[in-house]
């Protein structure tokens, strides 16, 4: 029977298709860490409460990246090298959607309305980094190898999405509210176009390496086009939609330590 926890542990039980998962997850976390110590560095004066939670949410993201690839290590397979057209966060930012990485690299002080897009993007990729998470706790996690990992990325996720609606709603009562919701149906359009794009090529790369017969993975494709359908109709409001988090200052201490793998 063709399922998502099928699928992921077959993914899981080969060696080159493992392999390729953790490095194309290593990379996007790693790349998010950059991201926000930059942001944090660069807030502006009046949002400089924000700096600490944007450096936490910068550690938990390089945190992350660690983690799959101390997985790797401990399975005894090394990174490779990331295909370009399955790199979220590169794809993300080519449309337009964050902020570019040429503006983080110059020494000047971000805008609110910088933070206001910083914080948007945040808050839909989180949303599906949440769900991603979700669907992996709720298969693995007590998988003896990787279920310790899949818990505590998959609760630092749930906090950054919280984080993201607590702030947004902090800046929509100051006035932001338009923009914020403006800005937060463009990242959403885009985000799930991004994630149709990159499932495609995902799959495609682990149908190579996994030998899968053109049925199953005409199947796949089918679904990952039915997916993107159903958020472009109506999908996406869930990730533009904001609400006080039951866990408030989500991100209000330090980024706990990533765990020892032998």
């Amino acid at each position: 029977m063709l399922s998502a926890k099928s699928l992921f542990q077959e993914i899981l039980d080969n060696d080159e298709s493992f392999a390729l998962f953790c490095s194309i997850a290593a990379g996007g976390e790693s790349q998010g860490g950059w991201e926000n110590a930059r942001i944090a560095a660069l807030v502006p004066p009046d949002q400089r409460g924000l700096a600490p939670k944007i450096a936490r949410h910068g550690a938990d993201e390089d945190k992350h990246g660690r983690i799959f690839n101390a997985l790797m290590k401990k399975r005894g397979v090394h990174p490779v090298p990331v295909p370009p057209e399955t790199d979220y966060t590169m794809l993300l930012e080519r449309d337009g959607i964050g902020l570019a990485h040429e503006r983080l690299r110059a020494d000047r002080p971000l805008t609110v309305e910088d933070i206001v897009t910083y914080l948007a993007h945040s808050r839909v990729t989180e949303q599906r980094a949440s769900e991603q998470m979700n669907l992996l706790r709720r298969y693995f996690a007590d998988h003896p190898d990787i279920g310790r990992a899949v818990r505590m990325i998959s609760h630092d996720e749930d906090n950054h999405l919280a984080y993201c609606h607590e702030e947004l709603l902090r800046l929509a009562h100051a006035g932001h509210g338009r923009a914020i919701q403006r800005t937060l149906r463009a990242c959403a359009l885009a985000e799930i176009r991004v994630h149709r794009d990159v499932s495609l090529a995902v799959m495609a790369h682990m149908g190579r390496i996994l030998g899968w017969p053109k049925a199953k993975s005409a199947v796949l494709a089918a679904g990952v086009h039915g997916l993107y359908a159903w958020e472009r109709f109506a999908g996406w409001r869930r990730m533009v939609s904001l609400e006080m988090p039951a866990h408030r200052d989500a991100l209000g201490g330090p980024a706990t330590p990533a765990p020892e793998y032998a």
